[in-house]
C-alpha cells in the first residue's frame, strides 16, 4: 500500500503490558500492509520500585529478554520489507533512573520515549491523565518532565498534554509554556498521540499545540498503538495533520534516536 501520511511510528506497544493485544508479528504485519517504512517498538518499560508496590500496566523485568530477542528476530526476518527499532516507553522517576538506566545498558536498545504517566514516583499514585483541580500540578508535572528530558537519554516526549489540568487556565498555560520552550530550545520533538484522539480522549489538546506553534516545536506523530489494526492510524494521522497545517507546526517523521545511557 502506498502511504505518503504516515510513514513512521515509534509508539508501539505489545501485550507483555498487560492492555495491549496480538502478537508481535501481527503489529509488524500490520505495519508493512498499512505502508510504514519505520516501525519502532516502544513498550512500557519494568521499572524497580521499592518494597513491595508492583506497577500492573508495565511488562516483568523477566519478560525483557523475550521482548528483545522477539523484536530483533522480527527486525532480521523482516529487514527487506521494514525497518524495525527496539525501544522502550518510560516515564522519569527521579528515585529509581539511574537503576534503569543501568538496567538498559544489557540490551541493544535503540531508544526510549518518555511517556509520564505518574508524577513523583508512581508510588504516590498521582497519575497524570486523572482530572487534577490543585493549582501547582500542571507545573510539578511539566517540572518532572524537564528534568527528565535533562538527562539526554529520551528521543522525544509522548503525550506532553497528558496532565488533565482542571486549574486556571492561566496555570496551565504558563507551564505548558515552559514546556514548549524546553523543548524547542533542546529540539526535543512533542508527540501528537493519536490513540487519544481515536479514542476521545482529553489528549491531544489543541490549546497544548496553539503554544508548541508559537514556539516552533518539532512534532511527531504517534500511533501509541495497543493492537495491530492502531499501528498505521491513517485516518487519525490526517486530523492531526490538519492541526499541523492550521497552526504552522514543524512535523517532523524520523527523530534522532537517542539511546539511553547515563552521562
Amino acid at each position: 500500500m502506498e502511504n505518503k501520511i504516515l510513514t513512521t511510528n515509534f509508539h508501539t506497544h505489545t501485550t507483555r503490558c498487560n492492555h495491549a493485544v496480538g502478537e508481535d508479528r501481527q503489529y509488524v504485519e500490520a505495519a508493512i500492509k498499512g505502508g510504514l517504512k519505520v516501525l519502532g517498538f516502544s513498550d512500557h518499560s519494568p521499572y524497580f520500585f521499592s518494597g513491595d508496590y508492583y506497577s500492573t500496566f508495565r511488562m516483568k523485568r523477566e519478560q525483557v529478554p523475550g521482548y528483545v530477542d522477539s523484536i530483533l528476530a522480527l527486525k532480521k526476518e523482516y529487514k527487506d520489507d521494514i525497518e524495525i527499532k527496539l525501544g522502550f516507553e518510560t516515564e522519569y522517576y527521579p528515585k529509581y533512573f539511574d537503576k534503569l538506566l543501568e538496567f538498559y545498558s544489557q540490551y541493544p536498545i535503540d531508544y526510549i520515549i518518555m511517556g509520564q504517566h505518574f508524577v513523583l514516583n508512581e508510588e504516590e499514585h498521582i497519575y497524570s491523565g486523572e482530572l487534577h483541580h490543585e493549582e501547582d500540578m500542571m507545573m510539578r508535572y511539566v517540572d518532572q518532565v524537564i528534568e527528565g528530558l535533562e538527562t539526554g537519554c529520551f528521543t522525544y516526549l509522548a503525550h506532553p498534554d497528558l496532565l488533565n489540568f482542571g486549574g486556571s487556565k492561566e496555570n496551565y498555560e504558563k507551564a505548558a509554556d515552559k514546556l514548549c520552550a524546553y523543548a524547542a530550545k533542546n529540539k526535543v520533538p512533542l508527540e501528537i498521540n493519536m490513540l487519544g484522539m481515536r479514542e476521545h480522549r482529553h489528549y491531544p489538546n489543541f490549546e497544548f499545540f496553539k503554544i508548541a506553534a508559537r514556539h516552533n516545536c518539532d512534532i511527531i506523530l504517534g500511533c501509541d498503538a495497543h493492537e495491530p489494526k492502531g499501528v498505521c492510524d491513517l485516518e487519525s494521522a490526517k486530523t492531526a495533520l490538519e492541526w499541523c497545517r492550521e497552526l504552522g507546526l514543524n512535523r517532523i517523521e524520523y527523530p534522532e534516536l537517542k539511546k539511553p545511557c547515563r552521562k
